[in-house]
C-alpha cells in the first residue's frame, strides 16, 4: 500500500514512521474532515482506521506477493470527540491466516492513551 487511495488523499491523510519505527497514519484537522462545528465527523475517523487497519496488514505480508484485501467486518467505537487537531492511527494485526485477517486499530490527537476511537476489523486476504 504505498499509494494511498483518492479517498485517503481528499482526508490529507499521510503515513509516517514513528521514531520506534512504527506505521502512523496522520490526518490533519481541515474543513474536509469537519462533522459538527470544532469536531471531526465520524466518517472521517473511521476511514482513518480502516486505512490504519489495512496498511498493516499489507506491513505484515511485504511485498514479496499480491494480495487484495476485502473488508468482511468492521466496528468503529467512538470514545471522545475529535477537536481541531492532527489524529493519529495505527493498528495491531490480532490474526493473520491464509484467508482471513483480524486487526485492532486506534486513533488518538494529542495523547495516546487518550483515545478517540478504535476499530475491529475482520478481512479477506485473496491471494
Amino acid at each position: 500500500m504505498e499509494t494511498l487511495p483518492p479517498y485517503a488523499i481528499f482526508l490529507g491523510i499521510s503515513r509516517r514512521r514513528s521514531e520506534e519505527g512504527e506505521t502512523l497514519f496522520v490526518m490533519p484537522f481541515a474543513d474536509v474532515v469537519l462533522g459538527r462545528p470544532g469536531y471531526l465527523h465520524g466518517g472521517a475517523i473511521a476511514g482513518l482506521l480502516e486505512f490504519a487497519a489495512i496498511g498493516a496488514i499489507y506491513d505484515a505480508l511485504g511485498t514479496t506477493e499480491e494480495v487484495t484485501v476485502k473488508p468482511i467486518n468492521v466496528t468503529v467505537n467512538f470514545m471522545r470527540g475529535g477537536t481541531q487537531h492532527d489524529t493519529f492511527a495505527t493498528a495491531t494485526i490480532t490474526r493473520l491466516g491464509n484467508r482471513v485477517a483480524n486487526v485492532e486499530a486506534h486513533a488518538w490527537q494529542q495523547d495516546r492513551a487518550k483515545p478517540i476511537a478504535a476499530a475491529q476489523m475482520n478481512v479477506l486476504l485473496k491471494r
